[in-house]
């Protein structure tokens, strides 16, 4: 009974402290506060002399403007991550010199491309990378 007590306690002021931050976003004044897609993670192969070494656990953020319609963009994540890893195995984005990261500016400048294809002229502002994980430790390579 007290442990049912105390777990809803801590939860009521979890949303309270989150409703406060919440409020705080809102009263700054910042345009484009929520304009955005988050991908859910996706593996992307690490390609070296044709063959398969690593996966790349990615996630991205597709920033969007403040014109788009963020929750109808929302809607069109699974879009946005199949075209991320079709653009991902069709060039694979390899860094020659780290084969446990991905090439960064060559993923951000091809979703930016299928972004805007699908989201519509003018509703992306830009596109990024918000987290790698390796599937495998890698040493950087020497060619």
């Amino acid at each position: 009974m007290i442990r049912r007590a105390l777990i809803a306690a801590v939860l009521a002021l979890a949303a309270t402290a989150a409703h406060a931050a919440e409020g705080k976003k809102e009263g700054g004044d910042k345009g484009d506060v929520g304009q955005y897609v988050d991908l859910q993670p996706v593996g992307l192969p690490i390609v070296r002399q044709g063959q398969v070494v690593n996966y790349i656990f990615v996630s991205v953020r597709i920033n969007l403007t403040s014109a788009a319609n963020a929750a109808k963009l929302r809607e069109k994540e699974p879009y946005f991550r199949d075209a991320l890893v079709r653009a991902g195995h069709r060039t694979p984005f390899t860094d020659p010199k780290n084969l446990a990261q991905i090439n960064v500016p060559m993923l951000t400048a091809a979703m930016a491309r299928e972004a805007a294809r699908i989201a519509g002229p003018g509703q992306v502002l830009s596109v990024a990378v918000t987290q790698q994980a390796p599937r495998r430790r890698m040493p950087a390579s020497r060619d």
